[in-house]
């Protein structure tokens, strides 16, 4: 039998996973590491620390499954998008990665905007410049690190690190390179006209790669240090949202998937590139050559119910932990007993400011119609409702933009909830899936590492090959018509109080 190699880097851990080639797990090893935060709002990694979880991944399930790792055909690699990894000419990492929820760079985002062009960026990059992204990370190091600047070789993402460390190639791949705003994404390639107004060498940037390419094979060192075979291809991979699309088969038109995380993204593939004017979502490269994903983000989706959770559901959490259940199993049979729009109340899940559609740090979270009769249970179903109409309005901008979407999955921990999932089909007006496989990004670089050691011919073939579903949550009709009423509410309501959140802000 033969076997690909998946792995994970998250922000909070690297997940390894060993799969047969049907997709199925046969074994998996989590290394988790820290997060620095060394002044508010900043945030970075040791990108030693992935590179040593990567490792101890790898030694782990090659011990755990007992293979010959020359039985491993193919090794993906997933991982957080937006990070900025600056080495020397040796190779040695030169300061901590400054990662994706960084804030510090407002400044140098002004920078892009007067030195690009707002609509000009937008048409190149696809994406009005952002703090989360990589562009904004290198204009920070070299406006206040100089010294380390002038030492910088190469610039790398996260996981192309990793890559640097398995193969000895400076490579990355288009759905990676598309969140660092140096990316022509229509055209695939570097951006010589955004390199030169920011004055950023293109030479210190990796070859970009299609996501199924093979961009380079194991080397000698790092076969000793993690009992992999020498010469074994290493792909492309993805971003892990791009990741994500090809575990859950979301890799043709039609296909789109919402994911119920901490924050919330709706994701559809387009074969054909689509660019909102406004900014409003991200359209980024996607792991199938020649294509493209658009995506829209709530910032606080399961954060909103997590934070419900916390602080006014202890007894669920008690009856939960005495019935050896998940303190959200309790709260959705809660939920499920309150009628559709929670009887004139609803919620805006601003908790963290909001990036579609509204783009907008300023505004917070809101409930609307709160009156004596309401319980903690009619809050409850409140929060699941709001970001559920949250979720519609990235959706209606994917609509708006000519995306076509068909058939939706479901992902994230709330995506695990019929509930939850019921609303989705309601709101949205389509079936809502899950998909079999809970490996998500793992399994997607799995299967891009088949097409790059010629497993499969490509990715949807591939997909289509291993992706199993589950039966699908249909809308039901009477649901549709009733949250439609208080859909429409909920969109007046962030223009209605627009200007008062920006008061609130600069109190």
């Amino acid at each position: 039998m033969e076997y690909l190699l998946g792995i994970d880097l998250g922000t909070s851990g690297t997940k390894t996973v060993l799969f047969d080639l049907e997709g199925v797990p046969v074994a998996s090893k989590t290394v988790e590491y820290p997060l620095y935060q060394p002044q508010n709002g900043w945030a970075e990694q040791d990108p030693l620390d992935w590179w040593n979880a990567s490792v101890e991944g790898i030694k782990s399930v090659l011990g755990e499954s007992g293979i010959d790792s020359s039985l491993i055909k193919g090794i993906g690699i997933s991982g957080q998008m937006h990070g900025l990894v600056l080495l020397d000419k040796g190779g040695n990492v030169l300061r901590k990665s400054i990662i994706w929820c960084d804030q510090r760079t407002g400044a140098e985002c002004e920078e892009i905007t007067q030195k690009v062009g707002a609509s000009r960026l937008i048409e190149i990059t696809a994406n009005p410049a952002l703090t989360g992204f990589t562009a904004s990370k290198i204009l920070w190091v070299k406006n206040h690190e100089p010294e380390v600047y002038e030492k910088t070789a190469h610039i790398l993402l996260p996981k192309d690190y990793v890559r640097y460390m398995l193969t000895g190639e400076f490579a990355t791949e288009v759905s990676d390179a598309s969140g660092m705003q140096l990316l022509d994404v229509p055209g695939r390639k570097w951006s010589d006209e955004v390199l030169a107004k920011l004055d950023i060498d293109k030479a210190l940037l990796a070859k970009v790669y299609e996501s199924p390419e093979v961009t380079g094979a194991v080397c000698q060192k790092a076969a000793e240090v993690t009992g992999l075979k020498k010469g074994t291809v290493v792909a492309g991979g993805a971003g892990d949202n791009a990741a994500a699309a090809v575990g859950t088969g979301t890799v043709v038109d039609g296909k789109a998937f919402t994911t119920l995380g901490t924050s919330g993204v709706v994701f559809a593939h387009t074969s054909k590139v689509s660019i909102d004017p406004a900014g409003r979502v991200h359209t980024f490269c996607c792991a199938v050559p020649g294509e493209w994903h658009v995506m829209g983000v709530t910032q606080a989706a399961g954060l909103s119910l997590k934070w419900f959770r916390d602080n006014f559901c202890n007894e669920e959490i008690l009856a939960a932990k005495g019935m050896n259940k998940d303190p959200y199993y309790i709260m959705d049979a809660q939920a499920e007993r309150i009628p559709i729009g929670c009887e004139r109340l609803l919620y805006l899940p601003y908790l963290m400011g909001e990036r579609t559609p509204h783009l907008d740090p300023n505004c917070r979270g809101v409930f609307f119609g709160l009156s004596a009769l309401h319980t903690k249970q009619h809050l409850l179903r409140a929060v699941m409702e709001g970001v559920t109409y949250s979720q519609r309005d990235s959706l209606e901008v994917l609509r708006g933009m000519g995306i076509s979407i068909e058939e939706m999955y479901a992902c994230g921990g709330g995506g695990s909830s019929p509930l939850w999932r019921q609303m989705l089909a309601d709101v949205f007006g389509c079936p809502v899936k899950t998909v079999a496989s809970k490996e998500g990004p793992a399994l997607g670089v799995a299967i891009l590492a088949g097409v790059a050691a010629g497993i499969y011919a490509s990715v949807p073939e591939a997909c289509c090959s291993i992706i199993k579903t589950n039966p699908a949550q249909n809308p039901v009709a009477e649901n549709s018509a009733e949250y439609e009423k208080f859909y429409s509410v909920y969109k007046s309501l962030y223009p209605a109080l627009k200007e008062n959140f920006a008061k609130l802000s600069s109190l």
